[in-house]
């Protein structure tokens, strides 16, 4: 009996991915979290996929971090975590994505907002993770990521070269370097040499 429940769970959790696509929320906030450093997983809030495709918040955190599950419309596994302070600008950008526009406009659109006052950019440093993974080395039924390659990008609005010491390209793998300077996006990037 048991075993007939077990069998017969695994196989309604696979016809609902299969039909839709999407992970179960438990894989979901699986992979999304393994952004985020690993003291900071337990306890960060995890947006992810309704069955229906729709963003919505998958689990409620405590701390200062949000995980962003893998979009199931794009092959391969794209995760990130960032700070709460960032939330205004990454959902804006979202919103901007959902609705049509491209990365350009959405770019102008948010930097027009974050000018006149309407959109607020952290004051302080905020931090960003990204973990990637090619398509073939990600198992979405199970959550299974090997090979995955995590950057780091800390958001400093308005800095300059000048004002960090970075230079504004690397000049070796590895190297931190301020991209977008002087705007509302500028950040240090900080992406390890690859793997040998």
């Amino acid at each position: 009996m048991k075993i007939a429940l077990t069998f017969g769970f695994i196989l309604s959790t696979l016809g609902s991915f299969a039909q839709n696509g999407i992970p179960s929320r438990a894989i979901q906030i699986q992979t999304a979290v393994l952004a985020a450093p690993a003291d900071k997983r337990e306890k960060s809030t995890v947006l992810g996929y309704n069955e229906k495709g729709v963003l919505v918040e998958l689990r409620k955190g405590t701390n200062e971090l949000i995980c962003l599950a893998d979009d199931p419309k794009i092959p391969g596994l794209n995760v990130a975590s960032y700070h709460i302070n960032l939330e205004p600008f990454m959902k804006r950008g979202r919103d901007l994505r959902y609705s049509g526009k491209s990365a350009k406009e959405s770019t102008d659109i948010r930097d027009e907002e974050v000018k006149s006052g309407k959109l607020l950019m952290p004051e302080q440093p905020a931090t960003l993770y990204v973990l990637t993974a090619k398509a073939e080395n990600y198992d979405a039924y199970s959550g299974t990521v090997k090979d995955g390659f995590l950057r780091y990008v800390i958001y400093i609005p308005y800095a300059t070269a000048e004002s960090t010491g970075l230079p504004t390209k690397p000049d070796v793998a590895g190297m931190p370097w301020l991209m977008d300077p002087g705007s509302h996006r500028a950040h240090i990037m900080i992406t390890p040499a690859p793997k040998n």
